[in-house]
């Protein structure tokens, strides 16, 4: 805990702890979170790691149940399904809006340069590098468009969805056609075809849908408690 050396700061730095087990599946979607367990794997007090749920409850990745603490969200198909296509319609809202912008020569070199560092971490397998770059690359649209309401909802709709995307590429990286498809959208903003661009955003996020139910579905915590919560 040296590295948290200001007090109030300690529950933001146990929240990233707990977030980044949460990504990578260490901890499942609908595990009990349990106050004391987190105190000895963390080495921290009470207080901090309450306060660190609360955050993470905020973001959405934690769900405080009444009278049984908190879990790790638990999504049903339904949600899954509706948390993407709700991001791809924001997606591809934003590259539809771009084509009110006469110069993309900044936001295309920046998602060149994710789209680069998304290939190295596919050749090198480093699933958490390859996820965050996917985020980038998708977040650049929407802050070049400099449209604050539309950042905050796809952060909240990204923050959601990437342990359910990690788990899906940490099985079936091989598989993973994120790169095709940046490298297409990029060739279409480029060419100024927005349709195309927020096509392709849709497809894909269709395309990979149902690996994500199923791989979600089968990485949940077996607790029928959480399933009834």
């Amino acid at each position: 805990m040296e590295q948290a050396s200001i007090p109030g700061t300690i529950p933001y730095f146990l929240k990233e702890q707990i977030r980044r087990s949460i990504i990578d599946g260490t901890f499942r979607p609908g595990q009990p979170l349990r106050e004391q367990d987190l105190e000895r794997r963390y080495g921290s007090s009470r207080g901090p790691i309450r306060e660190a749920l609360r955050l993470l409850e905020q973001s959405g990745l934690v769900t405080h149940i009444q009278r049984r603490g908190f879990r790790v969200t638990l999504y049903s198909e339904r949600e899954i399904r509706d948390m993407y296509l709700l991001r791809a319609e924001l997606q591809s809202y934003a590259m539809l809006r771009l084509g009110d912008i006469d110069d993309l020569k900044p936001l295309l070199k920046e998602m060149n340069e994710c789209h680069q560092r998304m290939a190295s971490a596919f050749e090198a397998r480093n699933v958490g590098q390859y996820v965050q770059e996917i985020r980038n690359f998708y977040d650049a649209s929407s802050r070049f468009l400099g449209n604050k309401p539309l950042q905050d909802a796809l952060n909240r709709l990204y923050e959601t969805a990437e342990p359910l995307r990690f788990n899906l590429l940490s099985r079936r990286l091989d598989k993973s056609r994120s790169l095709q498809y940046t490298r297409k959208i990029m060739q279409a903003l480029k060419a100024r075809d927005f349709a195309l661009a927020a096509a392709l955003k849709r497809e894909h996020v269709l395309l990979n849908l149902p690996s994500i139910v199923e791989t979600y579905m089968a990485a949940t915590y077996e607790d029928t408690e959480a399933r009834a919560g």
